[in-house]
């Protein structure tokens, strides 16, 4: 499960072999949340500051998920995506 990118305390990483829809994991804290490659929460728990800041780079690098979402179909390496600053 690798680490994607990583700010203000937010881990985001993709699972190999993971199920549809495309979808990416953001952890904080003790939290976990399941979010679409275009920022929508699909499930889990996430502070609301948070949640908005990982809404916001997703919506930025929705193309560079998606790269990595189909690299992770072919369980190829994935690409570090760009940081929130």
């Amino acid at each position: 499960m690798p680490t994607i990118s990583m700010f203000y305390g937010v881990l985001i990483r993709m699972y190999y072999d993971d199920h549809n829809p495309p979808h990416f994991h953001a952890y904080y804290n003790n939290k976990e949340a399941v979010f679409t490659l275009d920022g929508k929460l699909i499930k889990g728990e996430f502070p609301k500051k948070q949640l908005k800041l990982v809404e916001a780079w997703s919506i930025i690098h929705k193309k560079e998920l998606e790269a990595d979402w189909l690299l992770c179909k072919n369980n190829e390496e994935l690409f570090t995506i760009q940081p929130l600053v």
